[in-house]
């Protein structure tokens, strides 16, 4: 039986094939770590994130899927310097290998505390942090809300200081979750529910203190754009003192603990109380003062006598009286002058003031005033009007009178 000695032939697919599971077998290529810096970052519309990592004498191409990229706190970007923990495989459709990320850890700060600062940063750059933005706190709200835990310690904090600085207010609570994955949407949903409520003056939004992974909800962008779209002013009470969150940067003031939240939110009614009554008796002792000069500056002043004031202005109405009276005879007087002189006008330009003179006016049959020969013939019986009757006379005969020019009969 001869020896086959023919080359055996492989696929492109079975070489890629054989080589990508020579890298998943290897030990060290499924699982380790690798640092460099991001370069030529993209995120894909399905979620998928590529990008290179590199150092100063190679390169290596990167992909995460998207369930491990939605997982991440902070969003990659170009230069930043990252671990990257992850295997490396082989591409079969390029036939490339690349390193297939499963986490990202920033160098020299942790990945809450990198993606605390980004969203500070971006959030700070669209003004959600200005101070002029910032809504004024009332001075002595009625309704109080509370959005935390309802079995935490921070909600017990509240209600025992606020009662205690005043025993009216009215106090409110929210419940919501304050940690872990749905804490961010649940705070959300009760920052609406109050402003939808509508009822509350200021709202008190915290819990106690953790550590960073605890507090994280509050850090959440949602979370900040929701008080940020508050109507009503919100108060952050965040974990202790010395934790800060992006909540107490957007919000209306920061209060350092719970506690310190209802001290804010209150106002002290024995202090209250105290100042109304140093307020009274001030106005009481300045009221008091005010008599005093009143009463000593009435009795400075003269004798009053009524009689003498009656009589002076007796005295004045009388004069202004006959003032008057002189004037409307005055005027009354002028008046009938200028009557009796258009009277006159008017009866010299009358017609009937004409018949006074010895004139008279021909009337026709018809009551038409005659004023030419030409109206009448021999024969026409005319009505004449003097001053003082009416004649009634017939036309024997009728002359034209022609100027410079003696009468001629007609």
């Amino acid at each position: 039986m001869g020896l086959n000695l023919e080359p055996k032939v492989f696929s492109v697919a079975q070489i890629t094939s054989y080589i990508k599971n020579l890298f998943n077998q290897d030990l060290i290529l499924s699982s380790l770590l690798v640092k460099g810096e991001i370069s030529n970052f993209k995120e894909h519309s399905s979620g998928h994130l590529y990008f290179t990592l590199k150092d100063a004498r190679a390169a290596i191409q990167c992909m995460m899927f998207a369930a491990d990229a939605a997982a991440l706190p902070f969003s990659l970007e170009n230069g930043q310097d990252v671990i990257v923990c992850g295997r490396i495989s082989i591409y079969e459709k390029t036939g490339q290998y690349q390193l297939y990320a499963e986490f990202v850890e920033p160098i020299g700060i942790g990945a809450l505390q990198f993606a605390f600062e980004q969203t500070k940063e971006r959030l700070a750059a669209e003004g959600l942090f200005d101070a002029d933005m910032k809504r004024e706190l009332p001075k002595h709200p009625a309704t109080i809300a509370i959005i935390t835990s309802p079995t935490g310690a921070a909600v017990r904090d509240i209600i025992h200081v606020a009662k205690r600085r005043d025993p009216a207010v009215k106090l409110v609570l929210f419940p919501s979750l304050v940690q872990g994955n749905d804490a961010k949407e649940d705070l959300v949903r009760a920052l609406k529910a109050v402003n939808r409520w509508g009822k509350a003056d200021v709202i008190i939004l915290g819990r106690g203190g953790g550590s960073m992974e605890d507090l994280w909800a509050f850090n959440e962008e949602m979370v900040a754009r929701a008080i940020f779209a508050s109507e009503i002013p919100v108060i952050s009470a965040v974990g202790h003192e010395t934790d800060f969150t992006i909540a107490d940067f957007v919000s209306d003031m920061r209060a350092p603990t719970p506690s310190a939240a209802a001290e804010i939110a209150t106002a002290d009614r024995s202090s209250l109380i105290h100042d109304f009554e140093r307020l009274s008796q001030r106005m009481k002792r300045a009221f008091q003062v005010h008599l005093t000069q009143k009463k000593q500056r009435f009795a400075n002043l003269p004798e009053f006598k009524p009689e003498k004031l009656i009589a002076q202005k007796r005295d004045l109405l009388d004069q202004t009286t006959e003032k008057m009276q002189k004037a409307v005879r005055f005027s009354l007087t002028q008046k009938a002058q200028q009557f009796s002189h258009l009277c006159d006008r008017i009866g010299a330009a009358s017609p009937l003031g004409l018949l006074e003179r010895g004139y008279l006016v021909a009337t026709d049959r018809q009551g038409h005033t005659v004023s030419s020969v030409a109206q009448v013939a021999v024969g026409d019986t005319l009505r004449l009007r003097l001053r003082d009757g009416f004649l009634d006379s017939t036309v024997t005969k009728r002359s034209e009178r022609v100027y410079d020019e003696k009468e001629t009969d007609l």
